[in-house]
């Protein structure tokens, strides 16, 4: 960063928000914060003698403390951005609607290299950990790239693209429009085989160096992905092969939590969309299912989750505010209410599956999806045999 603000204003004091302020503090940065932005005269007050805002994720654009800034001309950063600026990382940067977390990380074990971004690691919390130019895997929402202006990625990956978040973009095209800035400035652009868009293009029937050891079409997708990511970065296809066989795949994603006489439980809790519940259903089409489906509302048509759920579903079972709208669209559908209830209502048989796949975000009843993912697996555990 050539030249550092003299104040700035983070707005969200989640982990992202708290890791901006402390890497500005760290440089004599005058930092002011909020965690709120209700509009209120005090806090439209905090933007008086501001450079910079630093907008946390969670933050939506309209805002009234960054309508405001927006008013006034004040340039509004992401963390990243932040981030980037302050670091100068060579970024492997990776977006999609799906897969992303799980990609970043079995990248970041082919790269051999910190991983960070909306992985769960701020990239400003690489603050004083790493030097200029050094190499890291980079997870990029639409939340985030909405507000880039410099970030350059070495390599930028696009997953894929289907409709998420509309209930805060607005609209399909809006929300795509913010994943596709991961290609300005980029270096090696990988794509999705099909979409059109230049790049090095991969697929789910891409010849690997070895066979994925995590489950599921998607994943070997993903699989593809960081491959493609991986070669273009220099990896050698033995250290390729060696993350693809033995890389265990990250929590709440088709996670097996417990095998209990002869019934799995998986935790799936961060299918918060319908894109990424068909990916679970495939991922157990030839097992039979007991689906838990509900949750927060995001303004998706549960229209093609039903026509999804086939013959090996043996139950399905709703939670969350979503219930009554995935009833009317799976009339079959039990309403459970809630976890706990939808366990005990399920019988399921040896050779059965217990899917928690929501195809809904958890603000409902959970502070997160992984609250949700903990909530199952601390349930299924206290089941008795």
């Amino acid at each position: 960063m050539n030249e550092l603000p003299q104040r700035v204003l983070v707005l969200g004091l989640a982990r992202s928000g708290k890791a901006a302020a402390a890497a500005l503090a760290r440089r004599g940065v005058e930092v002011a914060a909020a965690d709120r932005a209700l509009g209120n005269d005090s806090e439209l007050g905090l933007l008086e003698g501001v450079d910079v805002l630093v907008k946390s994720p969670g933050v939506p654009r309209d805002a009234p403390l960054v309508a405001e800034a927006e008013r006034q001309g004040l340039p509004i950063w992401s963390e990243v951005e932040l981030g980037y600026r302050l670091l100068r990382p060579r970024l492997v940067g990776v977006t999609g609607t799906n897969g992303k977390t799980t990609t970043c990380e079995l990248l970041g074990a082919m790269l051999q290299v910190p991983v960070a971004g909306n992985v769960g690691r701020a990239l400003t919390e690489l603050d004083r950990k790493i030097e200029r130019d050094d190499r890291v895997v980079c997870e990029l929402s639409s939340f985030q790239l909405e507000d880039v202006h410099e970030l350059v990625c070495e390599i930028a990956v696009l997953l894929n693209l289907e409709p998420d978040h509309l209930d805060r973009h607005g609209s399909f095209e809006a929300y795509r429009d913010a994943k596709l800035r991961i290609f300005e400035r980029a270096g090696t652009k990988i794509v999705p085989r099909g979409l059109g868009l230049d790049g090095i293009e991969f697929a789910a029937d891409d010849p690997l160096p070895a066979e994925p050891l995590i489950r599921g079409a998607h994943n070997r997708e993903n699989a593809a992905a960081a491959t493609a990511a991986a070669r273009a970065a220099g990896v050698t296809e033995e250290q390729i092969a060696e993350a693809l066989k033995t890389f265990p795949g990250v929590p709440h994603r088709l996670e097996l939590v417990r095998e209990l006489n002869g019934v799995g439980y998986v935790n799936d809790s961060k299918a918060t969309n319908v894109a990424a519940a068909l990916r679970a259903l495939a991922a157990y089409e030839d097992e039979p299912v007991h689906l838990i489906l509900g949750g927060s509302r995001k303004g998706e048509d549960f229209t093609p989750l039903a026509a999804a759920i086939g013959e090996n579903v043996k139950s399905v079972h709703l939670i969350g505010e979503t219930a009554e709208e995935l009833a009317a669209a799976i009339p079959q559908a039990e309403t459970a209410g809630d976890l706990a209830s939808a366990l005990t209502t399920i019988e399921p048989e040896p050779g059965d599956v217990v899917l928690l796949s929501p195809a809904c975000a958890s603000y409902d009843q959970f502070r997160d999806f992984e609250e949700r993912g903990e909530e199952f697996r601390r349930l299924v555990q206290n089941l008795s045999a």
